[in-house]
C-alpha cells in the first residue's frame, strides 16, 4: 500500500464499498454524534466522510484531532444508509470507517477558519494566504486559472504560433509605468530592468525571422494598485506577428478567446461577432474606451437643443470652444426618484448635479417634466425625446462642458442607470474592439504635443500623416474591452526607423535621444525588419471576468496588498548592510 494514500478524498464510490483503504488529506470539520465521530477529510480534490466510534482501536486517537490537522487513515469503505446519501458530492454514497490514524501535521490554533463561508479582512486573509488558498472558492479560483493557461497555450499552438521565452533581467521597456530597477553587481552605479513588457524582445523576434510568436509572460511594473490591477507584477498571453495587418491580429486572437470564455464561462453567453469602434465614436457613446457592452446605452450630442436656450447654465457652456451637451438615455428611468438619485450621484462624484427630463402620461397625453424641461419649453423638450427614441416612463439626463471634464463621470453613470434599471445584460460576455487610437496630445496648459498612447505604434497613412496636424495622426493601435475591462493591447508596429524618428520629432524628443533609450531596436530596424504587430491579453484580468470575481487578488495566488506589500514573506524588506556594500548603493533616510 501507498504510503499515504490509494484513493483521492473525490475517488471513493458505491463501487468501493468493502474495500481497505488509505486516505490523506486536511481536517475540514469534525462532527460528535452521541460518541461517534465523524471527519469530513479534504485534500485538493474533494471530500469524504470518515467515521470512528468506540470500538475503533484509534478512537482515543481520533478524539484528538482538530481543523486543519493533516492526517492519514486507513480504513473500510461502507456503504452509507439510503437516508444519509449525499448527493452534492461524488462521495456522498459512500464513508470510511477509521481502522488507523497517523497525524502528519498538526494545527495551532487557526487564524482564519476554512470551512464555512467567514469574510475575513484583507490583511488576515493575505498574511496567512497558505490557509485562505485551502478555502474551497480560492482552490477553483487558481484551477480555473491553472485550466485557462493552458488552454490558451493549446489553442495557440493550434493556430501555428511556437512559445518562446524572452529576458527576465533587461534595459527599461517602452512601457510607459514605472520600471522596479535591478542594481549590478558587476557593473556597479548601473542597472537592469524586470521588463514592464517583452515589447521590445517580441519586436525583434520578427525582425530576427520568427514569424508567429507568443509566451505567457510575466511583467512587472511599479504601478499604483486598483481592483482589476495588480501593483506590482502579472500574466500576459503575449504574441506577435510578422507580415499582417491589423485584422489579421484581430483575427488569430478573437479565436483563443472565443474559445476560452466559451470553454470556462460557465455557460454564460459569448459574442461571436466583434464590433470595432473609434476611439473618438468609444469616449463619446460610453464616455470611456473600454465599455460594457451588456448595457444598450448610447450617450448622445443634444448641444443643439440647448443653444441659445432659456437654461442659462448650458447656453453660456456652449458659448464657450470645445464644449458641448451630451444626454444619457434611461429607458424606464421616469420618476422623480430616479433623477434625484442620479443627481446625488453626480455631486458625489465631484459635479454640481446632472440635469434632467422625465416622460410621464398625464391621462390625456404624455408630459415632459423636471427643471430642464421648464427652462427650455415643449418644442425643444420634444425634439431631445425623439432624437434619443424615448417614450412616457424614460428619462434623460445631461452633461455639458469640455468632453474630457465630464466623460468620465458619464460613462459611470451609465453604468449605474443600465445596473438599476436592469437594461444591462449580466449573463453574457460582450466584447468590442477599441480602434483608431490617437498618437499625440497637447497638453492645455503648456501647449506641448507628446504621445497620449503606444509611441511605437504606425501612423496611419505612415509618414504622410506626420507633415499634418500632429493631434488629427490617428495609430494603428486597439484595445479589446469585455464587460467594462480592457483584456487585450495591442497594435501594429512602426518598423521604418525615419517614422520613428520623426514621430518622436513631433513629440519632442531628438534622434539621439531615442537611438539612447531605445538603440537596440532603432539598430535592428535598419536591417530588413518586416512590417508586424501583435497584442497582449491580460490573464489575470481575464481569469477575474470567468471567475465571476470583483478583485483582481481573488485570482492571483501571492498577491500583493493595495500598499505593495507581501504581507506573507514581509517584502519589501530592508536589505543587509553588506548587501548593499557589494552593489556600492546607500540608502538614504526620508525625512
Amino acid at each position: 500500500m501507498h504510503a499515504y494514500r490509494t484513493h483521492t478524498c473525490a475517488a471513493l464510490t458505491a463501487k468501493n464499498v468493502g474495500e481497505t483503504v488509505r486516505l490523506s488529506g486536511w481536517v475540514h470539520r469534525v462532527r460528535d454524534h452521541g460518541g461517534v465521530l465523524f471527519i469530513d477529510l479534504r485534500d485538493h480534490y474533494g471530500m469524504t466522510q470518515v467515521l470512528c466510534d468506540p470500538d475503533s482501536p484509534v478512537f482515543a486517537e481520533v478524539e484528538k484531532v482538530r481543523s486543519e490537522w493533516c492526517i492519514r487513515i486507513d480504513g473500510e469503505v461502507k456503504a452509507r444508509d439510503e437516508s444519509l446519501v449525499n448527493s452534492k458530492i461524488p462521495t456522498g454514497e459512500i464513508e470510511v470507517f477509521v481502522r488507523d490514524l497517523e497525524v502528519l501535521g498538526e494545527a495551532a490554533e487557526l487564524p482564519l477558519m476554512v470551512f464555512g463561508e467567514q469574510e475575513y479582512p484583507e490583511e488576515t486573509r493575505l498574511r496567512y494566504r497558505y490557509l485562505d488558498l485551502r478555502r474551497e472558492k480560492m482552490q477553483q479560483n487558481m484551477t480555473l486559472r491553472s485550466d485557462v493557461v493552458a488552454s490558451m497555450r493549446r489553442r495557440m499552438w493550434d493556430q501555428g504560433f511556437r512559445e518562446y521565452q524572452t529576458p527576465i533581467i533587461t534595459a527599461s521597456s517602452p512601457e510607459g509605468a514605472r520600471d522596479f530597477l535591478v542594481p549590478s553587481r558587476l557593473h556597479p552605479g548601473k542597472f537592469y530592468a524586470l521588463p514592464q513588457a517583452p515589447q521590445q524582445f517580441k519586436q525583434l523576434l520578427m525582425v530576427s525571422g520568427f514569424d508567429k510568436y507568443f509566451q505567457i509572460a510575466p511583467c512587472f511594473r511599479d504601478e499604483d494598485p486598483r481592483a482589476d490591477r495588480s501593483p506590482t507584477d502579472f500574466y500576459q498571453l503575449d504574441m506577435e506577428m510578422s507580415f499582417v495587418s491589423q485584422q489579421d491580429v484581430f483575427d488569430a486572437i478573437q479565436p483563443v478567446l472565443t474559445g476560452v470564455f466559451e470553454e470556462f464561462g460557465g455557460g454564460r453567453k459569448v459574442d461571436q461577432e466583434w464590433a470595432q469602434i473609434s476611439y473618438k465614436d468609444a469616449a463619446l457613446w460610453y464616455g470611456t474606451d473600454k465599455p460594457d457592452l451588456r448595457n444598450p446605452i448610447k450617450m448622445q450630442v443634444v448641444s443643439e437643443h440647448f443653444a441659445g436656450s432659456g437654461f442659462a447654465i448650458f447656453a453660456k457652456i456652449l458659448e464657450q470652444d470645445g464644449t458641448e451637451i451630451r444626454a444619457i438615455p434611461a429607458p424606464g428611468g421616469g420618476s422623480r426618484k430616479f433623477c434625484d438619485r442620479m443627481n446625488a450621484f453626480a455631486q458625489k462624484e465631484g459635479l454640481p448635479g446632472m440635469g434632467y427630463i422625465f416622460w410621464r402620461d398625464q391621462g390625456d397625453g404624455m408630459e415632459a417634466a423636471g427643471p430642464l424641461a421648464k427652462n427650455i419649453g415643449p418644442e425643444r423638450t420634444e425634439a431631445i425625446r425623439q432624437q434619443l427614441g424615448l417614450g412616457v416612463g424614460d428619462a434623460a439626463f445631461f452633461l455639458g462642458g469640455k468632453p474630457k471634464s465630464f466623460e468620465t463621470v458619464a460613462g459611470k453613470a451609465r453604468v449605474v442607470i443600465g445596473d438599476e434599471l436592469g437594461l444591462t445584460d449580466t449573463d453574457r460576455f460582450a466584447f468590442a474592439w477599441i480602434v483608431d487610437f490617437p498618437i499625440f496630445e497637447k497638453d492645455e496648459e503648456t501647449g506641448k504635443i507628446d504621445f497620449e498612447h503606444n509611441p511605437f505604434s504606425m501612423p496611419q497613412g505612415e509618414m504622410a500623416a506626420l507633415e499634418g496636424d500632429p493631434l488629427e495622426v490617428l495609430g494603428y493601435q486597439y484595445d479589446l474591452a469585455c464587460n467594462g475591462y480592457e483584456l487585450v493591447s495591442g497594435a501594429i508596429r512602426n518598423h521604418k526607423p525615419e517614422i520613428m524618428f520623426k514621430a518622436f520629432e513631433i513629440a519632442g524628443y531628438p534622434a539621439d535621444e531615442v537611438r539612447k533609450r531605445f538603440g537596440g531596436m532603432v539598430n535592428a530596424f535598419q536591417y530588413g525588419a518586416p512590417p508586424h504587430g501583435g497584442c497582449a491579453a491580460g490573464i489575470d484580468r481575464i481569469v477575474m471576468l470567468l471567475a465571476d470575481e470583483q478583485n483582481i487578488r481573488e485570482v492571483i495566488l501571492f498577491p500583493m496588498n493595495q500598499r505593495a506589500e507581501d504581507l506573507m514573506m514581509a517584502a519589501p524588506s530592508e536589505p543587509a548592510p553588506e548587501q548593499l556594500m557589494e552593489l556600492g548603493l546607500r540608502v538614504i533616510p526620508q525625512d
